[in-house]
């Protein structure tokens, strides 16, 4: 049973929120170990089980980034690290510019090159995110996997950029204070 299934709601990036909670709450209050503790050790087992795909379910589906990697596994969009798809080769030549920025600021920390190069890598996310607004806004799993390969493609190079971002933030000037 996937997550979406168990809380009741229909796959989407949206999801209601307070709906989402509503029911984790009701869930966890039913499955909770400590209300079956006379049950029979297979229903304790069994609603152990149950607790734990409630908690887990409630984690994916309630952050933004893991749900849209559940809806793209449960697709069968995302598989194993070593299986992803490559990134557009695009992509890649427009990272050129923000690793050699990279590059420059292990050689040489300065707070303006930080700047410009943390500024890069916010527009990029924000144009990427434009880009992919109106099918994760729209997107119902009637309308099958095609529009999910834009919102795959997506995933993915937000990743690269967590790790520029990642590796930017080792160069962020110290505050004094």
């Amino acid at each position: 049973m996937n997550y979406f299934d168990f809380f009741g709601l229909p796959v989407s990036f949206r999801v209601d929120e307070s709906a989402l909670r509503r029911v984790f709450l009701q869930n966890s209050k039913k499955y909770h170990p400590d209300f079956h503790t006379l049950a029979d050790e297979t229903e304790q087992t069994r609603m152990l089980e149950l607790s734990t795909l409630n908690n887990e379910a409630f984690k994916t589906l309630s952050d933004p980034d893991r749900r849209m990697r559940y809806i793209l596994e449960i697709n069968g969009l995302l598989g194993e690290e070593d299986s992803q798809p490559s990134l557009p080769q695009d992509f890649l030549m427009e990272m050129m510019d923000l690793n050699e920025m990279l590059f420059e600021l292990e050689l040489d920390a300065d707070a303006a090159r930080y700047a410009v190069a943390l500024q890069k890598t916010d527009d990029f996310e924000k144009g990427l995110e434009a880009e992919i607004q109106s099918i994760v806004e729209r997107w119902t799993a009637k309308e099958g996997t095609a529009p999910l390969l834009a919102v795959r493609d997506f995933f993915l190079k937000k990743r690269y950029l967590l790790r520029i971002r990642e590796n930017l933030s080792k160069f962020a000037p110290q505050s004094s204070g």
